[in-house]
């Protein structure tokens, strides 16, 4: 029998929604987030373009990997031109379009993009050319990526975590993770926790974003497990587009013991990238992990 398709593996729901979710502020904020990662993983003051892109070379195609910066081959795979950096290894465990991937990429990290949906890693692509850095770019699910002790450190960040249906393949992802890094290798994990959901909560707004008139509506899911959310856009001809998903919450606490019991040796939690702490003020959730 097929299993069903979950939300979040719907390419259309993403071309929809990206305009809104990616929108210009997120981008700008994009080299600040790089800045917080490196600064974390004691890589801080990584000078940008660290490298020159010159002569060609060919990227490392084992467990499934697409290549990086280049243009597809005739194969499909992504033809990788250009020198690698030095920098650290780093995994970035739902790359999306590449904001933050090719941020660390300009800072001289050797990054690796892994993503379900095809159009955003071709949009990766895009931006790794338009800033001439190296990205390895790789369609594959995080529920079954790993790459054993390959990364320096990974990233998990814009509340890309909490999809699926169950807790176990929530599991399941940082255990790969966890796999992937080598020892002492950092994870660091990026969302909305339980506590700033219920904080922040409310039953829906409206704002213009991405060129489109947006109406949410929000409703608690269980005993605050997860958010139901319903995202109407609305273009400048009337035209609608509406979707329903449901993301789970986890609180602060429930998170850190869920990377102890898949792998983690040591998990620390913040409210930004800053340190500073996770507490009524904070912006974020940010828990940084230690294989």
């Amino acid at each position: 029998m097929e299993k069903k398709q979950d939300w979040f593996e719907s390419e259309s729901f993403w071309a929809q929604y990206s305009p809104v979710l990616f929108d210009t502020q997120r981008w700008a904020e994009a080299p600040d987030v790089a800045e917080g990662v490196l600064r974390i993983i004691g890589a801080g003051g990584m000078s940008k373009k660290a490298f020159d892109v010159e002569g060609h070379g060919s990227s490392d195609s084992s467990n499934g990997s697409n290549g990086s910066y280049g243009s597809y081959g005739s194969s499909g795979d992504l033809v990788s031109i250009g020198e690698k950096p030095a920098g650290p290894a780093i995994l970035d465990a739902g790359c999306g379009p590449g904001r933050i991937a090719v941020e660390l990429a300009v800072r001289g990290a050797r990054v690796t993009g892994v993503d379900l949906i095809r159009p955003f890693l071709n949009a990766a692509l895009e931006s790794a050319q338009d800033e001439g850095v190296e990205l390895d770019l790789v369609q594959a699910d995080l529920r079954k990526f790993v790459r054993p002790e390959a990364f320096d450190a990974a990233v998990s960040l814009y509340t890309s975590f909490g999809y699926c249906d169950t807790i176990e393949e929530d599991m399941q992802i940082l255990r790969n993770i966890a796999s992937s890094l080598k020892s002492g290798g950092w994870f660091i994990l990026e969302m909305t926790g339980r506590e700033i959901a219920v904080r922040d909560f409310t039953e829906g707004e409206w704002f213009e974003r991405g060129g489109f008139t947006v109406l949410t509506q929000f409703e608690v899911v269980g005993a605050w497990e997860g958010l139901r959310s319903r995202w109407m856009l609305v273009d400048d001809v009337g035209r609608k587009v509406d979707h329903v998903y449901v993301q789970r919450l986890y609180s602060a606490i429930e998170l850190k013991r869920l990377m102890l019991a898949t792998g983690f040796s040591s998990v620390e939690i913040y409210g930004d990238f800053d340190f500073s702490p996770y507490n009524e003020k904070a912006r974020t959730m940010v828990l940084v992990a230690r294989k």
